[in-house]
C-alpha cells in the first residue's frame, strides 16, 4: 500500500558487499534504520590475545549476575580444547555444547535447555550467528576471531545486548601469532564500530576489504581489486544508464562508450591519506565525473588543501582520468601499455582523422605502425610504471590533437 512498484523488500543488520553496491550504484534503493530500540545498549566489544584469567573472569561476572554466556569457535576440533578449559579453569559454570554435526533433536534439545537457564555457558560452532534470541545471554566469547568474516563476526555480536542489560563481547586471537593484515583490519574495524547501529558503516568497510563481488552471479564479493574501483564504477554505471534508457525505450547516445587504460602502475587513493571510507568513495566518484583539464587542476588543489601533499599513486590516478578525458576526444577505446609497448585500439576500428593518424605515424618514424585492422602500436620501452604513465599521457595528448584539428566534437 505504502510502495506498489516494490517488488522486493531485504531487511538486513549487515547488507553483503554485492547487495550494498547495488544500493549504491542505483540498482536498488537503501533505506537505514539508525534508531534503536528504547533502553538499549551498545555491546562493549574487546579485542584481545587469549587470556584465561581475563576470560574466566568475564564467565563468573556474567554468571554472577545470573546471565549466560556464549562461547563460539570456528571449528568443531577446537570444543575439545575449551570444554578442557571450562572444565578447568572455570568449573563453577555448567556448560553445554552444540555444533552442526549433531542431529538436529540433539541440537532442539541443547538450545532448550540453555534457553530455560539450565546452563550457564552455551559452547557451540557459527551454529548460532542467527535466528538466536535469548535475552538472558548478554556475554559473548568469540576463540580465534581471526578466523571469521567482517559480517559473521557482526552477526555473531548481536547475540548479546538483546535485552536492557549491557552485554559484553571478547574477540580473541592467540598471544604468539602474526595476524594477516585482513584479518588485523577486520577485528580493529568490529573494536572501533561499537555504537548502537553501526551495520551500515560496518558493511561499508566491508564493501572496501572485500570488494562488491558479482551483481549478476555467485560471487558476493571481490572484482574491485582486480580491475580498480574507478574503472569498475564506470563500467556499472554506463551499464545502469544503458538499461535504463533501454527500458524506457530511449536509444543508446551513438558513440558512448568508456575507455580502458591498462598500465601496470599504482592507481588509488591511499587508504593512509584519505583514511574515512565514504569520503575516499565521494572522491572516487567526483574523479569519474570531471570532463576537462583544468577540473583535475582544481580537484588535485582541493585535495591539497585538504589532506596534504598528494602521495604518487594519486597522482597516477589524476594523470589516468586526463589520458581517460584525452582518450574520449581521440574516440581511441583502448590503450593497453606495457614494458616493450603499447596497443592503441580505437571506438569501432575508425580513427577520427586518418590523414592525420597517418601523417603522425610517419612522423614517429620506426617507432610507430598503424595496422590494417586500424590498431595503433608504438614500440618504444618504458622502463618503470611512472615513465609508462607519462608516456601513455603524451600519446593520449597527441591523439586528442589529431581529433580537435579534424573537427572531432570535444565530448562523443
Amino acid at each position: 500500500a505504502l510502495k506498489t512498484d516494490v517488488h522486493m523488500l531485504t531487511l538486513t543488520a549487515t547488507p553483503i558487499p554485492r547487495t550494498l553496491q547495488m544500493a549504491m550504484s542505483g540498482l536498488r534503493e537503501l533505506s537505514v534504520i539508525q534508531t534503536p530500540p528504547v533502553d538499549r545498549l551498545a555491546v562493549r566489544t574487546y579485542v584481545m590475545p587469549w587470556d584465561p584469567v581475563v576470560l574466566r573472569e568475564a564467565l563468573l561476572r556474567e554468571h554472577y549476575r545470573g546471565g549466560q554466556s556464549f562461547f563460539v569457535v570456528p571449528r568443531i576440533t577446537d570444543l575439545t580444547e575449551i570444554e578442557e578449559y571450562l572444565r578447568t579453569e572455570v568449573p563453577e559454570v555448567k556448560y553445554v555444547t552444540a555444533h552442526g554435526q549433531m542431529s538436529p533433536t540433539q541440537v532442539e534439545e541443547r538450545m532448550s535447555a540453555f534457553y530455560e537457564k539450565r546452563y550457564d555457558v552455551l559452547l557451540s560452532t557459527t551454529i548460532v550467528e542467527s535466528g538466536l534470541d535469548i535475552p538472558s545471554a548478554n556475554t559473548l566469547i568469540i576463540h580465534r576471531a581471526d578466523r571469521f568474516g567482517l559480517a559473521q563476526l557482526y552477526q555473531l555480536r548481536g547475540r548479546v545486548g538483546r535485552s536492557k542489560t549491557r552485554a559484553y563481547a571478547y574477540l580473541t586471537h592467540e598471544p604468539n601469532r602474526v595476524l594477516t593484515e585482513t584479518a588485523e583490519k577486520r577485528l580493529k574495524v568490529l573494536g572501533d564500530l561499537d555504537s548502537l547501529g553501526a551495520g551500515f558503516q560496518l558493511a561499508s568497510h566491508d564493501l572496501d576489504i572485500r570488494g562488491a563481488g558479482n551483481l549478476v552471479g555467485d560471487e558476493q564479493s571481490g572484482h574491485i581489486k582486480e580491475v580498480g574501483f574507478e574503472l569498475y564504477q564506470s563500467m556499472l554505471e554506463e551499464a545502469i544508464l544503458e538499461a535504463r534508457a533501454g527500458a524506457h525505450g530511449l536509444a543508446k547516445p551513438r558513440g558512448s562508450f568508456s575507455p580502458q587504460i591498462t598500465i601496470d602502475a599504482p592507481i588509488l587513493i591511499p587508504e593512509d591519506y584519505v583514511p574515512d571510507l565514504s569520503v575516499r568513495m565521494a572522491l572516487y566518484r567526483r574523479l569519474n565525473d570531471l570532463e576537462e583539464g583544468q577540473d583535475i587542476e582544481g580537484f588535485a588543489a582541493e585535495m591539497t588543501d585538504r589532506f596534504g601533499p598528494i602521495p604518487e599513486p594519486t597522482q597516477n590516478l589524476l594523470k589516468l582520468i586526463q589520458i581517460k578525458q584525452n582518450a574520449l576526444v581521440a574516440q581511441v577505446a583502448k590503450i593497453e601499455v606495457g614494458a616493450r609497448g603499447t596497443l592503441v585500439s580505437f571506438h569501432q576500428d575508425t580513427p577520427p582523422n586518418v590523414s592525420g593518424l597517418l601523417a603522425y605515424v610517419d612522423k614517429l618514424g620506426e617507432t610507430a605502425k598503424l595496422r590494417p585492422d586500424s590498431k595503433l602500436v608504438i614500440n618504444r620501452i618504458w622502463g618503470d610504471p611512472a615513465a609508462r604513465l607519462n608516456g601513455c599521457l603524451q600519446l593520449s595528448r597527441g591523439l586528442a590533437n589529431l581529433a580537435r584539428r579534424h573537427g572531432s566534437p570535444s565530448r562523443p
